[in-house]
């Protein structure tokens, strides 16, 4: 097995030389000047910690990026076209293991690790391990749920809680359900966006960007730094998955979506959205993940009222082109389209949380009233394209 490991990995720097493209070679040793403590030392005396580890996330994983595409293709490690699959030639899946060292290296760098830190980087690592393995060898549904109840019980018992029910032993219960049923779902709904090239990447900057604003405006400096660390890993992994109409190079596959999805649902309960009014606390992570929400709603709507699905077990195994980016780009016509409508979408509604942060009791309700319009015309184009198909 040692000869073998011996053997196959020189091979993947000997058939990397075509990566070593200037941008390459640039964030690479972008990385390794980073890294360097005189230079991180310099970025915190200036205040500009958030800028280091934007810097070290994005060149960190776009130095990692072609390595994983090089270990796909070598080991064979990758997603083959199928009927239920949109792309057309078979493609690395690796990608989560790339932006997960880009985000995981530019937040253990910037050397504050408090304690509910270190458990979502636990347990989104351990999600990231079975991801991957799901990736390599796919795994029944039941056991990647199992580990996502796991990993969302490692960061309860941190004792990091949504508490939109009041104190008590009634009340306590059921912020402690929410949460797991707020970051199992989640993790699961992000999970089913990585369908289309760029797509999962680019909600994954955008909601982490929005997150970010809010932690930087209440003094939550410690949930900013990890929404960045996510802005400049997406960032640096987007060049090689979204590439206009040519196909991506390597996916974020099981793995990375899952670890996305799983570290932005709890940045989400981490955070404290509202002080005055629990309605917008409660209100502005919906909105800003009103996209990703909507769309499990849909399908599970759906294929219970068509009959795809009966039972539980059915729903996890379900597998099918009936989700949001699916629908659009029947009803529009084009993947690029599809995604670039989802991302908007997403800036909209996103703008909304942000501006209802700041609003009183009349302008909050308009702001929903909004962005629920927003949603319903977009129910009305899915439901023009169905007819049209």
């Amino acid at each position: 097995m040692k000869a073998l490991e011996t053997e196959l990995v020189p091979s993947l720097y000997v058939n990397a030389w075509r990566w070593l493209t200037p941008a390459v070679i640039g964030a690479s040793l972008g990385t390794l000047a980073l890294a360097i403590p005189s230079v991180r030392e310099l970025f915190q005396l200036e205040g500009l910690r958030w800028l280091y580890i934007l810097l070290f996330a994005f060149l960190g994983t776009g130095a990692l990026t072609p390595l994983m595409v090089q270990a796909g293709h070598h080991w064979n490690l990758v997603d083959t076209p199928t009927e239920r699959k949109i792309h057309v030639q078979p493609t690395p899946r690796l990608g989560g293991l790339a932006l997960y060292g880009g985000f995981v290296g530019s937040v253990m760098l910037n050397s504050i690790l408090p304690d509910w830190m270190i458990a979502i980087l636990a347990a989104g690592s351990l999600l990231l391990v079975v991801g991957v393995l799901d990736d390599i060898r796919e795994l029944p549904a039941s056991v990647k749920l199992l580990a996502q109840v796991v990993a969302a019980g490692i960061v309860i018992a941190s004792d990091k809680v949504l508490t939109l029910f009041p104190a008590g032993p009634l009340g306590d219960a059921a912020n402690i359900m929410l949460t797991l049923f707020w970051i199992v779902g989640i993790t699961n709904a992000f999970n089913f966006f990585d369908g289309m090239d760029g797509l999962a990447t680019g909600l994954a900057v955008l909601l982490a960007g929005f997150m970010g604003v809010v932690a930087f405006e209440t003094n939550q400096a410690g949930l900013g730094w990890l929404a960045i660390a996510m802005i400049g890993a997406g960032l640096g992994f987007l060049p090689y998955n979204f590439r206009g109409a040519r196909p991506a190079v390597i996916f974020l596959g099981d793995g990375g979506s899952m670890f996305i999805g799983f570290t932005l649902a709890c940045l989400a309960v981490k955070g404290n959205w509202a002080d005055s009014s629990p309605i917008v606390s409660f209100s502005n992570p919906l909105l800003i993940f009103g996209v990703l929400i909507y769309d499990m709603v849909h399908i599970t709507v759906e294929r219970i009222v068509t009959g795809k699905v009966r039972s539980v077990k059915e729903w996890l195994d379900y597998v099918g082109k009936d989700h949001l980016h699916h629908r659009l780009e029947r009803a529009l016509g084009s993947r690029q389209a599809s995604v670039a409508m989802i991302l908007l979408l997403t800036i909209c509604l996103g703008l909304a949380a942000l501006a209802l942060r700041h609003a009183g009791p009349t302008e909050a309700v308009l702001l929903l009233v909004q962005a629920g319009l927003i949603v319903a015309m977009v129910t009305l184009l899915e439901v023009s394209g169905r007819r049209r198909q």
